[in-house]
């Protein structure tokens, strides 16, 4: 429930005389008296500020938006970005791709379910635990290859690709929080992109660990020292997410604050689980456009580069990949914040150029795919199967390589949009948390239904085909939404009819000036 607000300074004026202190001066638990002579609560307590750095006016830069973008970033380049350029060496690193289907099945079916509910868990304990209990999962997970390399402890793998789905399942769902909710409207896409860019630049530097270490390796796993590079970059990652204020200490450059819940408590932070679906039970048709947006790994990580390359040239693929992805997030993300143009043409043109993109770029996909050769070739036992490698050149080498850059850039793209459509839905952070919930748990469905379906041993042509058509189909579903539900700015009034705060807790300056409130600003802690 809300606090309730005093209707008059008598209401709570101390009985004992106090110091005298200013409209400016006041304390986080006083009320300010204003011009037509109603008390207001100042707008966060002491109790949201963030412990372990005084928030005053010399200190609101490390509470900012941007700063706080900039950490959970770093976050995701040392965890989710190392675990990237694992997953992209194809087989985790290995040889057989066995041990890292079992161990994404797992992965993915606990992501998926975890994932689901975590924005209830993120507003409830604060993105700053969620997030650093998440980054834990991915330090175990390396951990788990590594002893695979010498033990084939395969239990190990999966049990470890299990823990990390429920820590991934919270560190994401955290990080689409902030993404979202964070940044003012216009410039959504722009920060989008620049975590894009930061995160994907973990994979880039991971991948060139593996590169530089098997550049001159042409087959069997990569070595251990890529591993344990690997496991200290993830727990670093882990500990730094232990810096970041949580979101009631966070305040825009105009003076607002992120749309949360006072007083959350699991019920209310379940209950807002079921709002979100039912005051807009429109959004499920961005569902299969979630499903779709993780499946693509399966088949470019291990039908592909795994399947049809030696151990370098899957590293300087992956490098590739993950390099590419910058430009799609940088291209993407302004394009997003064009500003001569209103949001919800740019919704629509975005989607435009995403269909476009889904049926050129994986066109040719096809083109290629249907020249190689099948999975009874690539795992005949009896006839080992030699990679490609960089040095072969021409059509062999050289039109893959594209390949993977342009799949590198679609993914970005994709990603992009997708975080773009739901910060557009809402300012809210404990909505944008349920939706990025929602997000990760069905893209890790998705995920846990492709690498079951690989470690079935499907055909590469089916891997291929499934992954290209859902794709395709999750754009039909996902048109209404973005045509006709994204409008070219969401109302403080519409974000805050999901919370229990009020008006003067969160909206800019300006609009406290135009109701008459005096703004004040919290004393240092």
């Amino acid at each position: 429930m809300a606090d309730e607000k005093p209707t008059s300074p008598a209401a709570t004026a101390p009985e004992t005389t106090a110091p005298e202190t200013t409209a400016h001066e006041t304390t986080a638990h006083e009320t300010t008296a204003h011009e037509n002579g109603v008390a207001e609560p100042i707008p966060r307590p002491a109790g949201w500020m963030y412990k372990g750095f005084k928030i005053g006016k010399h200190e609101l830069w490390y509470a900012s938006p941007i700063v706080q973008l900039l950490l959970v970033a770093m976050v995701c380049f040392l965890c989710p970005g190392m675990f990237n350029a694992i997953s992209g060496l194809g087989a985790g690193g290995q040889v057989d791709a066995t041990a890292q289907n079992n161990a994404s099945t797992a992965l993915y079916s606990t992501f998926a379910v975890v994932a689901f509910f975590s924005g209830t868990i993120a507003n409830k304990l604060g993105v700053k635990l969620t997030l650093a209990f998440g980054g834990i999962g991915y330090c175990i997970y390396a951990a788990s290859f590594l002893s695979y390399s010498h033990n084939q402890n395969n239990g190990f793998v999966i049990f470890a690709g299990a823990f990390l789905g429920v820590c991934a399942g919270l560190l994401w769902t955290a990080q689409g929080t902030i993404m979202m909710s964070y940044p003012p409207e216009e410039k959504k896409g722009r920060y989008i992109s620049w975590f894009w860019i930061i995160f994907n630049l973990g994979a880039v530097i991971g991948s060139l660990i593996p590169l530089g270490q098997n550049i001159n390796s042409t087959a069997g796993p990569v070595t251990d020292g890529t591993y344990i590079g690997f496991i200290v970059l993830m727990l670093c990652g882990a500990i730094l997410a232990l810096f970041l204020c949580n979101a009631g200490s966070v305040q825009r450059e105009d003076g607002s604050h992120v749309i949360l819940m006072k007083n959350p408590s699991w019920k209310t932070e379940i209950m807002g689980l079921v709002e979100t679906l039912t005051q807009s039970p429109w959004v499920v048709l961005l569902f299969p456009m979630f499903f779709a947006s993780n499946v693509f790994y399966t088949y470019q990580s291990n039908d592909m580069n795994a399947a049809q390359f030696n151990t370098r040239t899957r590293a300087l693929n992956n490098t590739l990949y993950w390099s590419s992805q910058i430009f799609g997030a940088v291209i993407t993300g302004y394009a997003l914040d064009f500003g001569p143009a209103r949001r919800s043409v740019r919704a629509k043109g975005s989607f435009v150029v995403l269909f476009i993109l889904t049926f050129v770029i994986w066109g040719g996909g096809y083109a290629w795919q249907k020249q190689q050769v099948t999975r009874e070739v690539v795992e005949d036992a009896d006839h080992p199967h030699v990679g490609v490698d960089w040095t072969d050149g021409g059509e062999k080498y050289i039109a893959p390589m594209w390949l993977f850059i342009f799949y590198g850039f679609f993914d970005a793209t994709w990603q992009t949009c997708i975080y773009w459509y739901m910060g557009a839905l809402s300012n809210s952070g404990r909505k944008a948390a349920n939706l990025a919930g929602f997000y990760k748990g069905i893209q890790s469905a998705g995920a846990a239904v492709f690498w079951r379906m690989d470690g079935l041993k499907k055909p590469y042509d089916t891997m291929f085909g499934a992954t290209w058509g859902l794709l395709g189909g999750a754009l039909v579903f996902a048109a209404p939404v973005i045509w006709l539900k994204i409008k070219d700015t969401v109302s403080i009034e519409d974000d805050l009819k999901f919370s229990d705060e009020t008006i003067t807790d969160v909206a800019p300056t300006k609009d406290k000036v135009a109701l008459g409130l005096e703004h004040t600003k919290e004393e240092e802690v």
